[in-house]
């Protein structure tokens, strides 16, 4: 094990690659704001959580299901034509949700803006993925682990901005932010050509296109979106379960330090791990990564306080961004350059989905059994992290 060479400073020193790296963090800002800022600002509009609820589930689900479909557009025709037509659409489906006087009006346009979200994080690794191929191959896992560092960032950002907002009685501004964050972002990635993957259409090489979106039926990547899922199981449980702990011990107000606690050292693992270079094959390291992570995850449902709990998801959370940017890293070596936009976004959309599910279960299990059997699910998450790496051992590249 070495450090990288240069590391992050490195990296950014590349040409346009700091650009389109601020581009798209400050952008994936916004999106980190806008479930949470859909509850603060329909509860404010309707006083019914229930709509604010179906509204944000509405844009998850829209942005799951569509997402990877717009992705194959931009793999098709390229960033900087597809995404100004993304902006402007989720532009608009926003403003129907601002200007909304029915609840069923609002929750339609929040599909819409779901729908219409642009993955920002997926157009950024695919940047990464085209600017570093032949020539810096080695610094991929590097990139990765900042993009893992800024989405780390992100999601803890942009729930805090679009809360403080919101608890000072600004909730339609948290809503402007997120938008102008995105469109923002979004615009200025799109502005940026150079170091845009090239378009890939349908009609050139016809049978290294059947090639490259057959990749996306190899067990490999699809061993690669089961994986994501599992990981989005774990994610799923951890919000839920450690609440269901806090409040069950008497303590709701320990969840919020808790959560903070694993989400640092989250951040401080991924940023150690991105400077450091291995000789070890990248599918033996997943298995080691999601190794740690289950037996760390076995220990947090015999938690006997909150101070012991967020001791164990401080050492459990340590083994997340690698896994994430291990996941990306084998990703983007087991498809075609011509889908790579469209697999990371699956892998995305995977993600959430188990993180639904698992939340929805953890929940459940709150309810009937208690807060240590929702914590149980995250080493259950880990067993299928497990077994899922140790198959794609087996399978050939």
């Amino acid at each position: 094990m070495s450090a990288a060479t240069g590391g992050y400073r490195s990296l950014l020193r590349a040409p346009g690659a700091a650009a389109f790296f601020i581009s798209a963090t400050s952008g994936r800002v916004g999106i980190a704001m806008t479930g949470l800022g859909l509850v603060w600002l329909l509860h404010d509009r309707t006083g019914s959580y229930a709509t604010a609820g179906l509204a944000t589930a509405a844009f998850a689900l829209a942005e799951a299901l569509v997402g990877p479909h717009l992705a194959r557009l931009v793999d098709r025709f390229g960033q900087t034509r597809m995404l100004p037509l993304y902006l402007v659409a989720h532009g608009c489906a926003v403003a129907g949700v601002l200007l909304s006087t029915t609840p069923a009006g609002a929750v339609v346009a929040a599909a819409c803006a779901g729908a219409a979200v642009p993955q920002l994080g997926a157009l950024s690794a695919a940047r990464w993925a085209h600017l570093l191929h032949g020539t810096r191959d080695d610094d991929l896992p590097t990139a990765f682990s900042l993009e893992s560092l800024a989405n780390a960032t992100s999601f803890l950002l942009g729930p805090v901005l679009v809360t403080a907002l919101g608890a000072a009685g600004y909730p339609t501004a948290g809503s402007f932010l997120a938008a102008g964050l995105i469109l923002g972002g979004g615009t200025a990635l799109a502005l940026q050509r150079r170091t845009a993957p090239p378009p890939h259409p349908l009609g050139e090489h016809a049978s290294a296109g059947r090639a490259a979106r057959s990749s996306l039926l190899a067990p490999a990547f699809l061993l690669l979106a089961l994986l994501n899922l599992a990981i989005g199981l774990y994610f799923g449980t951890m919000g839920v379960a450690v609440t269901a702990f806090a409040v069950g011990q008497g303590t709701p107000g320990a969840a919020t330090p808790i959560i903070a606690a694993g989400s640092l050292a989250g951040l401080a693992s991924g940023w150690l791990y991105g400077r450091r270079r291995r000789g070890t094959p990248a599918r033996v390291q997943l298995v080691a990564v999601t190794t740690y992570l289950t037996a760390t995850a076995a220990l947090l449902p015999f938690a006997p306080s909150a101070g012991w709990l967020g001791a164990a998801l401080v050492l459990t959370e340590a083994a997340v961004p690698p896994t994430l940017v291990l996941l990306t890293v084998l990703t983007e070596r087991s498809v075609r350059a011509s889908v790579l936009t469209q697999a990371f976004t699956w892998n995305n959309s995977a993600s959430a989905a188990g993180s639904a599910l698992a939340a929805s279960l953890a929940g459940r299990a709150a309810d009937v059994w208690g807060a240590p059997a929702a914590l149980a699910q995250a080493p259950v998450a880990g067993l299928l992290l497990v077994g899922l790496a140790v198959v794609l051992l087996r399978v050939r590249r």
